[in-house]
């Protein structure tokens, strides 16, 4: 690009994947919640029934932010490709607009979740942190 100073497209990039790497440190700290909480869990005792809903409460936040995560990404593509195609500045600033124009239903939105929820850099340590959970509650029930 011949111009000294940033197009909209570059500043556009520019921010989405700062936002991009932001949701990647939310979900770690999300990850981090998780594990403090399995692990007071295990400390105190907490009965499964009280621990579980909150580990999937984590699972599907994470899911959430790497749903949003996601389409981040896919407009930082469309924007790098846009870019090496020099295409014009008005092309810059559609995030929504397009996601808009392409929103899946109310079912469409869940199943967008829970695919993201199985991938398995998300399933981790949310899965895991589940089944020790699990695990620690039949080793405490009464023998039969």
């Amino acid at each position: 690009m011949d111009h000294p100073h940033a197009s909209a497209l570059q500043l556009e990039w520019a921010t989405l994947q700062r936002d991009h790497e932001r949701h990647e440190t939310s979900a770690l700290w999300i990850k981090f919640a998780a594990v403090g909480l399995a692990a007071l869990a295990a400390v105190y005792a907490l009965p499964l029934e009280e621990v579980a809903p909150l580990l999937l409460v984590t699972w599907v936040m994470e899911a959430m932010a790497r749903t949003v995560q996601a389409r981040l990404g896919e407009r930082i593509l469309k924007v790098e490709t846009l870019i090496a195609d020099d295409a014009s500045p008005l092309a810059a600033c559609q995030l929504h607009t397009e996601w808009l124009a392409g929103r899946p239903g109310a079912a469409g939105l869940l199943a967008e979740y829970a695919r993201a929820a199985l991938k398995p850099t998300v399933a981790f340590p949310h899965a895991f942190l589940l089944i020790l959970q699990v695990c620690l509650a039949l080793q405490g029930s009464p023998q039969v």
